[in-house]
């Protein structure tokens, strides 16, 4: 399921192509979006609360915050264009597909019309009376006025079909221009998005040459990195009681409409088996009981995760981690500034496309001091996967992902000064080792 987030800064969506709407929506899917749009909520407060926070306690890092959200929601669009265009081209290309194979049957039927009209001509086109008045064989007429007729007959038939197909051409071309005109428009706005860009960056490097100094030595103060660590804890255990309370109802419904079902099916049973006046009560037949069976060195990762099924508790030993690069922070070991890595951190190049462990569903997509460009997605079970420091988030609250789908891209928001993945596994709020549910091999 699925469920739509804001951003931080409201912009502009890029247009979206045609889709039919449904006018009614039955019951249980107006439950669903009423339990998701109540969960929205309450993940939008919890933004909302996480974002005054920053206010109150901002330092140098945070001085980069508007600019690398912003460079987020720029990257995000062009991505969302990007899959926009292919879209169009590739409905484009289908369209002039469509015209090409209409333009043949075009073709065909015009020579087949040329023939009939031919073969009319070289018989002429006498009526009934004429042939009658000629006096000739009663039975070669009767054989001409049905030829001639079959011809007239055909001849329509085609005609018919020609304006068929020249109707269905009429409307792809108007079809084809239609999603010309938007791959136009598509193709603008990403011009516009790419100015807005490189004028974003370019003013992020300005201000973080100005503070860099500042930035660097706030990392390395004792208590610094503990205090960043803390409100990301907080965070996670806020979002674990939300993400539970929400599980914990749709439990609760399922068991409801369970028991529901339930007793229809007894009442329909009952109904069944009630004797009817005057006939016997037979003993019903007795039921057989059927016995249920319970069915420091830096490592190189070199490996992307892909598309998995199961649950997430399966796949442990099997995952992939979510970007390639040198493996230099470890779950464990100590780091700068104090305390232990509580994940890892994964040297990779700006712009690498960061991938989704597992499939599950996007339940923060923010900013966060001392993370940078934050993005968690919740795998169910109480799991949780953290992907710190992104340069772009590509996803928005409440969208589902796959496992190997791109959902972010490397960066060193936050004020970190190496570009990198900072990745974290959480179950029950509790941070685990990600290799030993990760493989190198």
């Amino acid at each position: 399921m699925s469920l739509a987030g804001a951003p931080a800064t409201a912009a502009k969506p890029p247009p979206a192509p045609h889709k039919a709407s449904a006018t009614h929506a039955t019951p249980e899917i107006a439950e669903k979006q009423a339990d998701l749009g109540e969960l929205r909520s309450r993940i939008e407060g919890l933004r909302k609360e996480l974002n005054a926070s920053e206010e109150n306690k901002a330092d140098a890092a945070s001085h980069l915050r508007e600019s690398e959200r912003q460079i987020s929601r720029l990257q995000r669009e062009l991505h969302e264009l990007s899959d926009q265009r292919l879209q169009l081209q590739k409905r484009l290309k289908n369209l002039e597909q469509q015209s090409e194979e209409l333009g043949s049957t075009l073709i065909t039927q015009q020579s087949q019309l040329e023939q009939l009209l031919y073969k009319q001509y070289l018989r002429g086109s006498p009526d009934s009376l004429q042939l009658l008045l000629n006096g000739n064989d009663p039975n070669q007429m009767a054989r001409d006025l049905h030829y001639l007729s079959a011809i007239a007959l055909s001849r329509a038939e085609l005609m018919g079909e020609i304006n068929a197909t020249l109707d269905k051409k009429k409307a792809l071309a108007a079809d084809a221009k239609e999603r010309a005109d938007e791959l136009k428009e598509v193709e603008v706005q990403q011009q516009q998005r790419h100015a807005e860009l490189q004028k974003q960056r370019e003013e992020r490097k300005t201000l973080y040459a100005q503070i860099s100094d500042k930035v660097n030595s706030q990392r390395k103060e004792i208590g610094n990195l503990q205090q960043n660590e803390k409100r990301l804890t907080q965070l996670i255990d806020r979002l674990s009681k939300i993400l539970a309370a929400q599980a914990a109802q749709a439990a609760r419904a399922a068991e409801a409409a369970k028991a529901a079902e339930a007793a229809r099916l007894a009442e329909a049973a009952r109904q069944k088996n009630k004797p009817r006046p005057g006939v016997e009560e037979k003993e019903p037949p007795r039921a057989t009981a059927e016995t249920s069976r319970p069915k420091t060195v830096e490592t190189e990762n070199r490996y992307e995760p892909v598309a998995s099924d199961g649950s997430f508790a399966r796949q442990k030993g099997n995952l992939r981690l979510p970007v390639r690069g040198a493996v230099a922070g470890r779950f464990g070991s100590p780091r700068d500034g104090g305390g232990t890595w509580r994940g890892l951190f994964i040297k990779a190049g700006s712009g690498s496309e960061v991938k989704a462990v597992a499939g599950g569903r996007v339940v923060f997509a923010e900013w966060m001091r001392g993370f940078g460009n934050l993005l968690i997605v919740d795998h169910g079970d109480a799991y949780l996967t953290i992907y710190g420091n992104n340069d772009a988030l590509l996803k928005q609250v409440g969208q589902s992902v796959k496992g190997g789908e791109t959902i972010a891209t490397v960066g060193n928001s936050g004020g970190n000064p190496d570009s990198g993945l900072y990745f974290e596994l959480r179950h029950q709020g509790q941070p685990i080792d990600p290799m030993k549910w990760a493989s190198l091999k």
